[in-house]
Order: C-alpha cells, then sequence, then structure tokens
C-alpha cells in the first residue's frame, strides 16, 4: 500500500490569531498614552468590550454549531472590540459600549458570515451605529487629565460610566465646567465649530487649553493628548509595517490623500489650519493604520490598496472641510468598504503571458 501525503508547502507562519496579536501588541502604546491623558475610562471601555464581545462570539457560533472556542482564539473579535472601546469617549455610559459592541460583532461580523466574509469593517460599523443614534454621548469627551482641577480616580470612572455621577456627586458636565469656554468636544470639533460660527479666528482657539505646541508647521493647534495618542499609533503601524502584518500601501496612500487635500484646503480658505495638524489630530493614524488595513474589509491587489487607501483619505478630507462631522474617520473608510469590489476587478494583476486581445482572429 502507498502512504498519501499533502506536498511539504512552505507555511508563512501568519495565523490569524498571530496576526491579530501582533495588531493587539501594536496599539497597546497608544493605550497607554490615551490612558495617561484620559484616564482610567479607557480600561474600564475595554474590558466592557472585550468581555462582552467574547461573550456574543461564544453565543453566535454556539447557535450555529461551531467549535466556539475555536473562533474566539483568534482574537479577531477582541481586536474588533479593542478598536471600538478605544474610538469612543472614555466616559460614555456603559450601555453605549455594549450596543456598539453588539452591532459590531452582529451586525458587521455575523449576518455575513462571520470573519472573512464581512463587507465593511466591524468595529467601524458599530462606531457609526452610536455615532447617528447617539450624538449627545459619542462626542462627551472629556479634557486631558491635566487641565482638570479633580481628575476622576479609578472608583470615580467607574461611577462616571456606570451611573453617570462620580463618588463626589459631579457629574462629567461639571467637571469640564472649569475649562475655557471654547473648548469643545474634541480639538477637530472645537476648530470646525469655532471657525464656522466666524466667532474665534485661529489665533484665538490657540489660546485654548487644550491646544500646545507640540509639532512644528502646525498653528500651534496641538490638542494636548491628542497628538501623542497620534504618534503612538504611527509608531505602532510602523512596527506592524516592519513585521510585515500590514503592507505600506493603504496607509502611506490614506495620508498622502489626505495631506494633499489639506494642503490645497490651507491654500485656498483663509480659516484652514496646518495640514501637519491634520495628519495628527483626530483618528488619522488610528484609520490609517489600524482600521483601514483590515485585510478582510479592504482591497487586496497591490493597485487596489494604494486606490482604496487614497479614496478613504481623500474622503476624511471632505468630511472634515466640507461636511458636518469633525473626524469622519468611520464613513470614510465605510464608503471605501463599499467600493472594494469594483477597485479589485479593475486592479487585478495580469496573469503571465497574458495579452490583451490574445486568441482573437484578425
Amino acid at each position: 500500500m502507498f502512504r498519501i501525503a499533502s506536498s511539504p508547502h512552505t507555511h508563512s507562519g501568519k495565523l490569524t490569531a498571530r496576526i491579530m496579536l501582533w495588531v493587539i501588541f501594536a496599539m497597546l502604546p497608544a493605550l497607554g498614552v490615551q490612558m495617561y491623558f484620559f484616564g482610567f475610562g479607557v480600561l474600564i471601555q475595554v474590558a466592557l468590550a472585550v468581555s462582552f464581545a467574547l461573550l456574543l462570539e461564544y453565543g453566535v457560533t454556539y447557535l450555529r454549531k461551531k467549535p466556539a472556542l475555536f473562533y474566539i482564539a483568534d482574537f479577531s473579535v477582541t481586536l474588533t472590540a479593542l478598536i471600538l472601546a478605544m474610538a469612543i469617549p472614555p466616559y460614555a455610559p456603559y450601555w453605549v459600549i455594549l450596543i456598539g459592541t453588539f452591532c459590531a460583532v452582529i451586525l458587521g461580523k455575523h449576518v455575513y458570515g462571520g470573519l472573512g466574509q464581512n463587507l465593511f469593517n466591524p468595529a467601524m460599523v458599530g462606531y457609526v451605529v452610536l455615532l447617528i443614534s447617539f450624538p449627545v454621548q459619542m462626542t462627551a469627551w472629556l479634557p486631558p487629565l491635566s487641565l482638570l482641577n479633580e481628575p476622576p480616580t479609578l472608583a470615580d470612572s467607574c461611577r462616571l460610566i456606570f451611573s453617570g455621577m462620580t463618588t463626589d456627586g459631579f457629574s462629567l458636565h461639571q467637571l469640564v465646567a472649569s475649562i475655557d469656554g471654547i473648548t469643545s468636544a474634541t480639538p477637530l470639533d472645537t476648530v470646525k465649530t469655532g471657525m464656522k460660527s466666524a466667532v474665534f479666528s485661529l489665533q484665538d482657539l490657540s489660546q485654548s487649553p487644550i491646544f500646545s505646541d507640540i509639532l512644528p508647521f502646525s498653528s500651534g493647534l496641538n490638542g494636548i493628548g491628542w497628538t501623542q495618542v497620534n504618534l503612538a499609533f504611527l509608531l505602532g503601524g510602523l512596527f506592524l509595517i516592519w513585521k510585515k502584518i500590514i503592507h505600506w500601501q493603504i496607509p502611506v496612500a490614506f495620508l498622502t490623500a489626505l495631506f494633499a487635500l489639506a494642503c490645497l484646503n490651507f491654500v485656498l480658505s483663509p480659516h484652514a489650519t496646518s495640514p501637519i495638524w491634520q495628519l495628527f489630530t483626530g483618528a488619522t493614524m488610528f484609520g490609517a493604520f489600524f482600521i483601514a488595513t483590515d485585510p478582510v474589509s479592504a482591497s487586496i491587489t497591490p493597485k487596489g490598496k494604494l486606490i482604496f487607501g487614497a479614496l478613504a483619505g481623500l474622503l476624511v478630507g471632505l468630511i472634515r472641510f466640507y461636511g458636518n462631522y469633525p473626524d469622519g474617520v468611520a464613513f470614510a473608510i465605510l464608503l471605501a468598504n463599499i467600493c472594494v469590489p469594483l477597485i479589485d476587478h479593475y486592479s487585478r494583476p495580469r496573469v503571465a503571458g497574458h495579452q490583451i486581445g490574445q486568441g482573437r482572429r484578425s
């Protein structure tokens, strides 16, 4: 009898679980920086999102009669929950992150058949549902802890998230009452609201305590905490490129398109902020390196990655400069996800030896 065995193919070692763990590891510096500037609420939101996502993953796979532990062990749902938790305000009510996690796992992933079949980035599906449904809670960002007279402790953070009040009886609104009046939800929102109302100039806005000179050539509007978080995401993203976990095309095209549009807007508009500032505020680096590079919902061809990244970056700029939302990363990536089948169809590499028109008779 002959022994039948498969061919000894070389394995790259890039298992799904290993890839997800590397991405989670690369996000830890940004998570630490976010906790340093915005408090323990970030960690509580992560704990709520991850634990609920694991329960949902187990329940859905069990109902589908799939090996639940096998799917949980690939860490994909953990990464989805982590991305969503780091995207929402740290002191949003507990039910906000639970609803968002449910929408991300169920509507963004399992309604399409699970990992590898989803059309959209699951975390962004959950985020957009929250942003549209609960705009007040999703824009209730606490200023950096260094600007607060009484920064919330771990106990205060738990009470704020689960009851809306600190242990001393202060609400989130009362905690920020002593901050400058032009301070809004985020630096992006502050600038957009102030410039749109024509009440404040860029020089006036730069006097707000949430801004400082951290980066050169940025109009002095670097948001304290936000710039450092973006730098941490940039560091983590470069690490992933170095480890060949993600490809360089999407983040480079994303940032290049956004920077180019920001330069054009800077030339044409007298109220525009520095293009450098646009790269290090909001969720720019988060979106470029950790959200747009989702291997399932992004383009898979080399040219397609460049087109997809450029499209997402362009849409972010259009939404920021001309839309109603101050950031726009989530909407831009979901809109770019819609175009992925078309992008991949027209950017497929030509088969070796194939020529256009080959086989036709003259």
